[in-house]
């Protein structure tokens, strides 16, 4: 009797188990296609080469253009700001972990750090307008109510925990020995740290990078709050400026009529922040595949 209860137990949990895979896959599909779909009707109306090679994205103003440039300009600033400010950082906060603090002292610090992440990123929005761009301008005065600069603070200030926590992971799975090993032979704690420790976690640290970019590419509140709302072809930091996930925001906050040239956009944009993230998840993938085999 008992066995024929395990066996149902077992049954039940398998089909439970089988019942939520097929939804991941069900749901994964239907947004293929949804987006799909209606890019392919969004590119009924504009030129794909326009769309591709354009430096000028005005879809909802006289004479419109769309040109998907700028915003993926902006995403870029954003992404590549965010991870020069947060991945030292967050390195310096994993070897800090593993080789300086005693036990009882990263117990307490650790948790703190990991609720950076736990906090909404409306928060932090408004935490960069009402916070860090006024300190911002106390150094650079020119600098815009709006700027890209204080939104890639932020979503750096986001992407750090997972980055310390991610790395500091990696650096617990390197073996003992090898430590001990270069402490044996009179290396320094820094030698230890910058020829051992990092240099046997590097396909993890890569993989650790591209998943924070994923993260980053992807934010939408905090960015919209604090870099604005102004598509345009830049580099400077200080300016105003929009990226792939702001400009969502801004049409589907309900005054574009659905339908429309003006709305289909949505799901361009969309399809190019599903293709990037695509191939940095690919790469991430890749990057971890190389650390198991060179671990194993």
């Amino acid at each position: 009797m008992i066995h024929k209860n395990a066996l149902l137990t077992d049954n039940i949990i398998t089909w439970i188990l089988r019942f939520n895979i097929l939804i991941s896959v069900i749901t994964t599909i239907s947004v293929f296609v949804v987006i799909g779909t209606e890019t392919l009707a969004f590119f009924k109306h504009v030129s794909f080469f326009e769309f591709i090679t354009g430096t000028r994205w005005e879809p909802l103003l006289d004479p419109r253009s769309f040109g998907i440039w700028p915003l993926i300009c902006g995403s870029f600033i954003v992404v590549v700001g965010a991870m020069i400010l947060a991945l030292p950082s967050g390195i310096a906060v994993a070897v800090f972990f593993n080789e300086f603090s005693s036990p009882q002292l990263r117990r307490w610090i650790k948790p703190i750090v990991e609720i950076l992440a736990g906090i909404p990123t409306v928060v932090y929005g408004y935490f960069a307008l009402t916070f860090v761009t006024p300190l911002l301008r106390n150094f650079l005065p020119g600098i815009q109510v709006f700027n890209a600069l204080s939104g890639t603070i932020v979503v750096a200030i986001m992407i750090l925990p997972m980055i310390s926590s991610m790395t500091d992971d990696a650096f617990r799975d390197v073996p003992r020995t090898l430590r001990e090993g270069a402490y044996a032979l009179g290396a320094t704690r820094f030698e230890t740290i910058t020829q051992i420790l990092i240099p046997a976690t590097l396909s993890r640290i890569g993989a650790i990078c591209i998943l924070a970019m994923s993260r980053a590419v992807g934010e939408t509140m905090a960015v919209t709050l604090a870099a604005g709302a102004t598509p345009k072809m830049t580099l400077n930091p200080l300016e105003s400026i929009q990226t792939l996930t702001a400009y969502i925001v801004q049409v589907s906050m309900g005054d574009v009529p659905a339908g429309g040239v003006e709305y289909l956009t949505v799901f361009s944009v969309g399809a190019v922040l599903f293709v990037i993230t695509f191939f940095l998840n690919v790469i991430g993938y890749r990057l971890i595949r190389n650390a198991q085999m060179e671990l194993g």
